[in-house]
C-alpha cells in the first residue's frame, strides 16, 4: 500500500512537470513557427494527458483489495499504459501529416536561436525526470512509472535530435530540413508508442516476464536449502506494483507441519528480501517420494530409498513445469 502511494506521489510530480515543459515548448514553437518544434510540443501534450491518466491509474491501483477485486486494482496500470501508447502513436501520425503539409506549403521560420535554446533545456530536464521515473518504477514494479519514464527519456532523444536538425537548418537555411526532421522523429515516436502498447497488452494477458523469472530462479539457486528437494509449478502474476507468486515446494516427507512451514517461511523471506514487501507468496508443500532420493542432497536422511545421483539445477524451464523433477 505504501509503495503504491509513493508511486502515485511521483506520478503527480511528473504530470506537473510535463505541464511546465509543454508551456516552454509551446513558447518555442510560437517564436519560431517550426514544425519540428511543433513535433516536440505535440509529444509533450501526450506527456501531459498520459501523466494525468497515470496519476488516476496509480490512484486506482493503490486501493486495497476488496471482495470485487481480491488481487487488488493493479491492472489499472496496464490500461493506463495502453492508452498512453495509443496516444503517442496517434500523435506521431498527426506530426507526419503536419510535416508533409509544411513541405507543400512552406512558411518562414523566425528566431530559431531562441527556439533551440528553449527546446534543448527541456531535453535535459526530461531526461533527468525520466531516469528517476524508470529507476523508481523498476524498484517498485510499477508499469505506469516505467512507461512514463521511458516516454520522457525517448522524448529527450527526439528533442535532442530535433535540436540538431534545427542547428543544421540555422546554418544551411534549407527550409525542407524542418519538415524532414519532424517526419524522421515522428516515426521514432510511433515506434515508442508501439513498444509501450505491446508491454501493456503483455501485462493484461499475463504474459510471462522472463527477466523477472530469470532473476527469481538465480536467487533461489544461490540460496537453496538442503530441505528444498524440488521446486516446481511456479507462477508469477503482476498486478501493478504487486507480484503474486505461487509454487510447489518438495520437502522431506517426515517433516511435521511446523517444520515444513519453517522451510516455506525461509523461501518466502528470501523472495521478499530480493523483491520487496510487494510480493504475495503462496507455497504448497509436497512430501518427497521414492524417486526424489536420487536428486536429494540431504546427508542425514535416515529413510533414504535410493542413492543420491546429482542435484538438479533449477532453470526457468524445469521450475515452471507442473511435473516434479525426475532422472531418466
Amino acid at each position: 500500500m505504501q509503495t503504491a502511494l509513493y508511486n502515485l506521489k511521483i506520478q503527480k510530480r511528473i504530470a506537473a512537470l510535463s505541464v511546465v515543459l509543454l508551456v516552454v515548448k509551446a513558447i518555442a514553437w510560437y517564436l519560431t513557427g517550426s514544425v519540428a518544434i511543433l513535433t516536440d510540443a505535440f509529444e509533450s501534450i501526450v506527456n501531459v494527458v498520459a501523466g494525468f491518466i497515470g496519476v488516476y491509474s496509480l490512484y486506482v491501483s493503490a486501493k486495497p483489495m476488496d471482495l470485487d477485486h481480491p488481487y487488488g486494482h493493479g491492472k489499472a496500470e496496464f490500461i493506463s499504459a495502453a492508452i498512453e501508447g495509443t496516444m503517442i502513436s496517434i500523435a506521431g501520425l498527426i506530426i507526419i501529416y503536419e510535416a508533409l503539409n509544411n513541405l507543400l506549403h512552406p512558411h518562414e521560420i523566425k528566431k530559431l536561436d531562441y527556439g533551440i535554446l528553449l527546446t534543448a533545456g527541456t531535453a535535459l530536464i526530461n531526461y533527468a525526470a525520466g531516469y528517476f521515473c524508470v529507476k523508481t518504477g523498476k524498484k517498485n514494479n510499477s508499469l505506469a512509472l516505467i512507461s512514463s519514464g521511458k516516454h520522457l527519456q525517448s522524448d529527450t532523444w527526439t528533442t535532442l535530435g530535433i535540436v540538431c536538425g534545427l542547428i543544421l537548418l540555422l546554418i544551411t537555411k534549407l527550409a525542407w530540413i524542418d519538415s524532414a526532421v519532424a517526419i524522421l522523429f515522428s516515426l521514432f515516436i510511433i515506434y515508442t508508442g508501439y513498444k509501450i502498447l505491446r508491454s501493456s497488452v503483455a501485462g493484461i494477458m499475463d504474459e510471462a516476464d522472463t527477466a523477472l523469472l530469470d532473476k527469481l530462479v538465480h536467487t533461489l539457486n544461490k540460496s537453496r536449502r538442503e530441505n528444498w528437494i524440488d521446486l516446481h509449478n511456479l507462477r508469477i502474476i503482476k498486478y501493478g506494483s504487486r507480484l503474486h507468486l505461487d509454487c510447489h515446494l518438495t520437502v522431506p516427507w517426515y517433516l511435521n507441519v511446523h517444520q515444513a512451514h519453517e522451510e516455506i517461511d525461509a523461501l518466502s523471506g528470501l523472495v521478499k528480501n530480493e523483491f520487496g514487501e510487494s510480493v504475495e507468496l503462496f507455497v504448497h508443500s509436497d512430501g518427497c517420494l521414492d524417486f526424489s532420493c536420487r536428486i536429494c542432497s540431504k546427508t542425514d536422511c535416515t529413510v533414504r530409498k535410493q542413492p543420491f545421483e546429482k542435484t538438479v539445477e533449477w532453470t526457468m524451464e524445469n521450475i515452471l513445469s507442473n511435473n516434479k523433477h525426475r532422472i531418466s
